[in-house]
């Protein structure tokens, strides 16, 4: 066998080594490297999904406080329209509105946190139920209340228009009373009939003779018949005027004065006689008239009764002769 300087052909195993350990370093750098990946990717995810929830949750939350003030004012709104049309009812409903005031109180309480628990948002939305069938119990009430106004007006208009009908009736019936009243009151006026003047002469011894001698007479005799069929039986006044010739009634202290007639005015008169009158009799009235000296001419003689002149009559005395 020979030696050589060259070297051996053959490889040595050290460098083999050395590669084998720089591998395994590698593997073991990117498996630790992978799973801090992994690690993060993981935690990531489980962020995300913790991140998810509470924004799930953060939704659900304002969902329900949405919905519950909407809710809230939505009853409101039927509240406001409830009240508005009880507002010209008498105050029958204020119990049910002091019941209503405290809810609203309580449920605006809650609604105003704004980091209201659930359970204040379930006791909120509890109390808007309630405030809710409050106020359907209200509207019903109310719906009640405005049918018996309703039906209380129509009987009012109803019975103002019966009573402005009896009104009109009354008017008419007093009207017709009065129309009545007068004509009874016109038609009750005496009549006179058969008025006599009769001037007489007294003699000795007490008798009369009647004259027409003026400065014979010693006295007017006024006669006439009175009579009424609808007249009551009772005492009746009688206005007597003589009128002398010379144009002035003839009148004294002690038997004349003053009446009031319903188309003259006021007279004066010579006599006034109260007749006891039965109802639907004739009877015969007499007024004599005394005076010292009667004068020539004609004597109007004028009755009348209830202010209205029934009846007249012209007695003419002469001037005497010489054989008179």
């Amino acid at each position: 066998m020979t030696n050589t300087n060259y070297p051996s052909a053959s490889p040595t195993t050290t460098p083999q080594r050395s590669s084998n350990s720089k591998n395994i370093v590698i593997g073991l750098l990117a498996v630790a490297l992978l799973g801090s990946w992994a690690y993060f990717l993981m935690k990531i995810n489980r962020s995300d999904k913790e991140i998810l929830s509470k924004t799930e949750e953060g939704v659900h939350y304002m969902s329900q406080r949405d919905s519950l003030e909407s809710l809230y004012k939505f009853t409101l709104d039927k509240y406001d329209s409830v009240t508005v049309a009880n507002n010209d009812l008498s105050g029958k409903l204020t119990g049910k509105q002091s019941e209503i005031t405290k809810l609203k109180a309580e449920i605006n309480s809650i609604l105003k946190k704004k980091n209201a628990s659930q359970s204040e948002l379930a006791r909120a939305k509890t109390l808007i139920e309630e405030l809710n069938t409050q106020i359907e119990t209200l509207q019903a009430e109310n719906a009640r209340l405005t049918g018996e106004n309703q039906t209380l007006t129509a009987e009012k208009t109803q019975l103002i228009v019966e009573k402005d009908t009896l009104q009109a009736n009354l008017n008419t019936t007093q009207a017709e009373k009065k129309v009545l009243e007068e004509t009874v009151d016109v038609g009750s006026t005496f009549s006179a009939s058969n008025i006599a003047i009769i001037p007489l002469n007294e003699k000795s011894g007490g008798k009369e003779k009647e004259t027409t001698t003026a400065k014979k007479v010693d006295k007017l005799v006024v006669s006439f018949d009175v009579e009424n069929r609808i007249a009551k039986s009772g005492p009746a006044d009688m206005y007597i005027m003589v009128t002398a010739p010379d144009g002035k009634v003839i009148t004294s202290d002690a038997t004349g004065g003053t009446f009031t007639t319903r188309e003259e005015g006021d007279k004066t008169f010579t006599s006034k006689l109260t007749v006891p009158y039965e109802q639907g009799k004739r009877q015969n009235v007499q007024l004599p008239l005394m005076q010292e000296k009667f004068q020539t001419g004609d004597y109007k003689i004028q009755v009348y009764h209830n202010g209205f002149k029934i009846g007249e009559g012209v007695r003419t005395l002469k001037k005497g002769g010489l054989f008179s």
